[in-house]
């Protein structure tokens, strides 16, 4: 088991991306703490999972909540290795000019500000540990943008910058920083991506730009995040891995 007795946080987890990785963290050995703004279904997770594993409210948008979060787990664990930043959120694929501002918003709070709220609690205690590893999850989008998704885009361009550079201004203090970019997948924000109604023909459409021939799974993400944040992957930091069969070529 690559992740045994490892502690990790994972945001996002009560569904889609996250709910895979925690899964899949716990099945590697990990003790997960399953973090989630929807604090039933957190739970669910996590009774789901059992074990050590245990369900954490958090708003990544407040610093208090983060800094709660992850007292939470110090709390329960003593220490903390593993950091992923998984929650998200979107606009409707659109016209941008039909975006509204509270929308946007609220966008690059939960996938930008919360990168700098999760470093400004984490990394301090990454640090006091001996180092550790933060996985941001980004997108394709923010490689190889779609029309109609601008400002959500933006965000993620936004994660894949500040993932390279904490990776550089982090490594002395042995804290690998890598960032996971999936294409389009299975989670429940699929139908505000989708350029149109949610129907065979409009995923159809976004398939046909996947070499591949298919979306990614939550589990596709997970068994990514389980290597980056193994010891397997040492050597390797400020990367944003591509798992996007074949996407962005």
């Amino acid at each position: 088991m690559k992740l045994k007795d490892k502690i990790a946080i994972v945001t996002g987890a009560g569904g889609g991306y996250g709910e895979g990785i925690a899964h899949y963290f716990a099945a590697q050995g990990a003790k997960v703490v399953v973090a989630d703004i929807r604090e039933d279904a957190a739970k669910k997770v996590a009774a789901d999972i059992g074990g050590d594993a245990f369900a954490v409210h958090v708003d990544v948008t407040s610093g208090p909540s983060t800094k709660a979060m992850i007292d939470a787990a110090l709390s329960r664990h003593g220490r903390l290795d593993i950091l992923v930043n998984n929650a998200g959120t979107t606009h409707k694929n659109q016209s941008m000019l039909l975006v509204d501002e509270a929308t946007f918003d609220k966008v690059f709070a939960v996938n930008v500000k919360s990168i700098y709220h999760a470093a400004m609690h984490a990394v301090p205690v990454l640090t006091d540990n001996g180092g550790g590893v933060i996985i941001n999850i980004a997108s394709t989008a923010g490689v190889r943008p779609r029309p109609g998704l601008t400002w959500y885009n933006g965000t993620k361009g936004a994660v894949i910058s500040i993932t390279r550079s904490m990776a550089v201004e982090l490594a002395d203090r042995k804290i690998r920083v890598c960032g996971i970019n999936p294409v389009m997948g299975q989670t429940g924000l699929t139908d505000q991506f989708l350029p149109g109604d949610d129907t065979p023909e409009t995923r159809a459409k976004v398939i046909a730009g996947i070499p591949l021939g298919r979306l990614s799974t939550p589990l596709d993400i997970a068994k990514a995040c389980g290597f980056l944040a193994s010891d397997e992957a040492e050597f390797i930091t400020g990367v944003c891995l591509e798992v996007d069969g074949g996407r962005c070529i």
